[in-house]
C-alpha cells in the first residue's frame, strides 16, 4: 500500500526541476587610456519568478548575464546595462566588440579574420566611466525558460522588454544600485527594446534612466519594410545606397571626393525630389521623369535600364546584388563595405550575407572559450548566439501596424526631462540605415525645451561601427561625452 507521503513524493519528484542559480566572481584588471583599472567579473544566471500566480516558487526564466565593476565597490558609480538585438541575438556583440574589457581582434580592410581568433584587452571600454551588465534575453545565450514553462510565451514585443524590465529591477535591487546613475544601451532591435523599457522602468517600477544609448537604431518599423504600399523604406534607404556606391567607388568623380558633402547632397534629392516623384506614381512623366532616372544613376552607380526595371523603387535586397554584379561579387546588410560571392551571380538577391558571415565565426569561438577558461562559468548547454526568433516573433499589441516604439521614448522623454539619448550611426549599414533614423527622429513630436537632450553620431562603418577601429575609438570618445553630459 502507498502512503500520502509517499504519495506526495512521488507528486514532488514528477515535478519539472527549478534550475539552480549561478554566480562566479572573478578579479581581473585592464588598461585603458593608459591608466591601469582593477575590476570584479561576475557571471551568473538570476532566476524570473512569476510575482502574479500565487503558486509558490514559480520560476518562468534563468536570465544569463556577465556584469563588470570596478574593483572600489563604489555603489553610486554609473551602472549601463547592455544587449544586442535580434531579435534572437545575446549580448555578444557589444560585450566583445565595444563596451567590456576584452574584445575581439578584427581587421580594418573589411576582411575575414584568419582563426583561430583572439581577444585582447580593450583600449576603447567605456569601463573606466560606468560599470557593465550584459544580458541575454531568454533563448539566447545560456538564458532558458525553465521546464514546464513555454518560450513562446518570452518571444514576442511586450513580454520580451518585460522579462528584460525585471532582470533589470531584481539585479539593480540585490546589488544596491538604486542610488547610482543608470543607463541602457541598446543595438538594432535592442534599440527597439531600449525604448519600451524607458517606458516600462519608468512606469512600473519608478526606475528613472539618466541616458540610452542607440546603437544602429530601428524605433519605427515602417521605415524598413519593404511592402507594395509602403514607399518610406525607398526614400530611408537612398543615402545608404549612395554611401556605398562611393564606398565601392560606383560614382564619378566629383561625388568621390568627399563622402560627408555627397550624402548631404543625397539628403537634399531625397527628401524633396525623389519623395514628391514617388508621391506621383504613375503620374511621373515628362522631363521630371528623366530628372529622377538621372539622379538615381548618379547617386546609385546602377545602370539606367535596372533603375526603370524597379519603376524607381530599389529594394535593399536588389541593390546588394547588382552594385558588383559585373564583378560576380555581393555586398553585405549589416556592413556593405565587405563583399561576398554567390554560387549564382544572375541571382535576383545574395545567398547570404558577407558581413555576417566574417563575424560569426571570430565572436562565438572567443566568447564561448572567455566564458569558461577566463571568467571560470562552466556549462554544457550550448550558448545561442543568434536565435533564429525572427519570423516567429509576436507582435500582438501591433496588429495591422507597424511596431514604433518612437512615441514611448518621447514620453518618457517628457516625464523625465533629464533623460538624454545618444544615437550611433554607421553609413554603411543597410539593416538599420541612418537616414531612416533620422526621419524617425524628425517625426518624434519632441517639445522643442527637449530636443537638445538628443544627440547624434556618425561612422564610416556599418551596423556594428566597432568592427572599424578608427569607428571605434571615436565612438569611445562619444559614449564617454555622452555620459558625462547625461550626469
Amino acid at each position: 500500500m502507498t502512503s500520502d507521503n509517499d504519495k506526495k513524493e512521488k507528486k514532488d519528484n514528477d515535478k519539472p526541476k527549478i534550475p539552480e542559480e549561478q554566480m562566479v566572481v572573478t578579479e581581473h584588471s585592464v588598461t585603458i587610456d593608459g591608466k591601469l583599472l582593477e575590476y570584479t567579473a561576475t557571471t551568473g544566471t538570476i532566476i524570473l519568478r512569476d510575482e502574479v500566480k500565487k503558486e509558490e516558487d514559480k520560476a518562468k526564466a534563468t536570465i544569463f548575464y556577465v556584469s563588470y565593476t570596478k574593483k572600489d565597490g563604489d555603489l553610486n558609480r554609473p551602472i549601463t546595462y547592455s544587449f544586442n538585438g535580434g531579435p534572437g541575438s545575446s549580448s555578444v556583440w557589444m560585450h566583445l566588440g565595444l563596451l567590456g574589457p576584452k574584445r575581439v581582434v578584427s581587421e580594418d580592410n573589411a576582411k575575414a579574420v584568419k582563426p583561430p581568433y583572439q581577444l585582447i584587452e580593450n583600449n576603447y571600454s567605456i569601463l573606466d566611466h560606468t560599470d557593465l551588465v550584459f544580458i541575454d534575453p531568454v533563448s539566447t545565450g545560456y538564458s532558458r525558460h525553465v521546464p514546464g514553462e513555454d518560450a513562446k510565451d518570452f518571444h514576442g514585443f511586450k513580454k520580451d522588454y518585460e522579462s528584460v524590465g525585471d532582470f533589470i529591477r531584481l539585479w539593480t535591487t540585490r546589488n544596491n544600485r538604486w542610488g547610482a546613475p543608470k543607463f541602457l544601451i541598446g543595438e538594432s532591435y535592442g534599440t527597439t527594446r531600449a525604448s519600451a523599457l524607458s517606458g516600462y522602468l519608468q512606469e512600473s517600477y519608478g526606475m528613472y534612466l539618466n541616458g540610452i544609448m542607440l546603437i544602429s537604431s530601428i524605433l519605427n518599423f515602417q521605415t524598413a519594410r519593404f511592402v507594395a504600399g509602403n514607399d518610406l523604406p525607398f526614400i530611408t534607404f537612398l543615402p545608404t545606397y549612395c554611401a556605398t556606391a562611393h564606398y565601392h567607388k560606383k560614382l564619378d568623380e566629383e561625388l568621390s571626393k568627399d563622402l560627408v558633402k555627397t550624402l548631404d547632397e543625397v539628403r537634399e534629392f531625397t527628401g524633396n525630389e525623389y519623395t514628391l516623384a514617388l508621391m506621383k506614381g504613375d503620374r511621373l512623366d515628362g522631363e521630371e521623369r528623366e530628372n529622377i532616372i538621372t539622379k538615381l544613376v548618379k547617386y546609385t552607380g546602377l545602370s539606367r535600364e535596372f533603375i526603370i526595371q524597379t519603376n524607381f523603387r530599389i529594394n535593399i535586397f536588389q541593390f546588394t546584388k547588382e552594385l558588383l554584379r559585373d564583378q560576380r561579387k555581393t555586398v553585405g546588410r549589416l556592413d556593405s563595405r565587405f563583399t561576398g560571392i554567390d554560387r549564382d551571380a544572375t541571382g535576383g538577391q545574395f545567398s547570404y550575407d558577407p558581413s555576417y558571415s566574417v563575424i560569426l565565426g571570430p565572436y562565438s569561438s572567443t566568447l564561448q572559450d572567455y566564458i569558461r577558461r577566463e571568467l571560470k562559468f562552466e556549462s554544457d548547454m550550448k550558448y545561442h548566439i543568434l536565435s533564429n526568433l525572427y519570423e516567429n516573433w509576436s507582435y500582438s499589441d501591433h496588429q495591422n501596424q507597424y511596431v514604433n516604439v518612437a512615441d514611448t521614448l518621447r514620453d518618457s522623454m517628457t516625464k523625465n526631462p533629464f533623460l538624454k539619448v545618444f544615437v550611433a550611426n554607421g553609413y554603411y549599414d543597410f539593416a538599420t540605415p541612418f537616414f531612416a533614423t533620422e526621419y524617425t527622429f524628425d517625426h518624434l513630436s519632441l517639445d522643442p525645451s527637449l530636443r537638445d537632450n538628443i544627440s547624434m553620431a556618425y561612422y564610416e562603418a556599418g551596423h556594428m561601427m566597432y568592427l572599424h577601429e578608427a569607428s571605434l575609438a571615436k565612438q569611445k570618445k562619444d559614449l564617454v561625452n555622452f555620459i558625462n553630459s547625461a550626469l
